[in-house]
């Protein structure tokens, strides 16, 4: 059932538990997470960056792919289709696209354009019914060539865009895209903290929710995330579980090659990988 975000995460606020934002990359991944979802009873946000929809063919083809298989699957649980990390432009081709919510990744914006831009998307997204994501604060490391320092948000910035109402917000608190190197120093929830106190009912966002410790993403919750993103575990899972299926020679076996046996062991990969993840969130059963 293809949504705006806004209402799943008002209700996972309220209930004290996360939406999981899981990156698709390919029909394997949406495939996978769907059934995983409707199989756990719970909601989902599809998370996909532009490189991502460029390299799926375009966000029309995307937008059309999960509604076709939303529907063929006979899908019950919420399903939002977001684009992440966006750029204002890459807003609008979703929005042109068919998607159910966008975010406007302004964070790299002095604190006043990414105010003014963010008051645009606002305005349009809702009149459309979409749900809209902004950012205060940069993600560290990497992400689509987008590179982050990982410096923690200043609460007032998150106030201020709080304020114009958008439906989610991302603040940087320590989290990095892509693996954790060992000196890590993990989350601020000092900051995470503040921000909270300041923004009061709006649902934050985790960035980089593969390699963040269960009882930091435990604790973050508590203190008013959300909705986790997840992207590289999933990614990892995949490759690991397709490796050793080649590693085996399995792929000589017989048909072993046909992308629907090859690709079979990733793809299991990734539904138990989301199912981990649903499970620490807290979601399933959620819908």
């Amino acid at each position: 059932m293809l949504v705006s975000a806004t209402e799943m995460l008002k209700k996972a606020k309220e209930g004290h538990y996360a939406v999981g934002q899981i990156n698709i990359n390919n029909l394997e991944w949406t495939k996978a997470v769907l059934q995983t979802a409707q199989e756990l009873n719970s909601p989902v946000i599809l998370g996909v960056s532009e490189g991502a929809g460029k390299y799926m063919g375009g966000f029309k083809t995307v937008q059309d792919m999960v509604a076709a298989l939303d529907e063929e699957m006979k899908i019950t649980v919420p399903v939002a289709t977001h684009l992440d990390h966006g750029t204002y432009e890459g807003c609008y081709k979703c929005i042109k696209a068919g998607f159910t919510s966008i975010m406007f990744d302004g964070s790299h914006y002095p604190i006043d354009e990414n105010i003014a831009k963010t008051t645009e998307l606002v305005h349009v997204a809702h009149q459309l019914g979409l749900s809209i994501e902004a950012e205060v604060g940069a993600i560290g490391g990497e992400e689509d060539g987008v590179i982050g320092r990982g410096e923690c948000a200043d609460p007032d910035e998150c106030k201020q865009i709080a304020d114009l109402g958008v439906d989610m917000l991302a603040a940087g608190i320590g989290n990095i895209h892509g693996k954790y190197p060992a000196d890590w120093e993990g989350l601020s929830f000092e900051t995470l903290d503040a921000i909270q106190q300041k923004t009061g009912i709006m649902p934050l966002v985790l960035h980089g929710g593969s390699g963040i410790p269960n009882e930091m993403v435990k604790k973050a919750i508590t203190l008013g995330v959300s909705k986790v993103n997840v992207n590289t575990e999933c990614q990892l899972a995949f490759a690991d579980a397709v490796r050793k299926y080649i590693e085996a020679g399995k792929d000589l076996e017989g048909k072993g090659f046909d992308p629907r046996k090859l690709l079979a062991p990733g793809v299991e990969a990734i539904k138990a990988t989301v199912k981990e993840k649903f499970e620490l969130f807290g979601s399933v059963g959620k819908a």
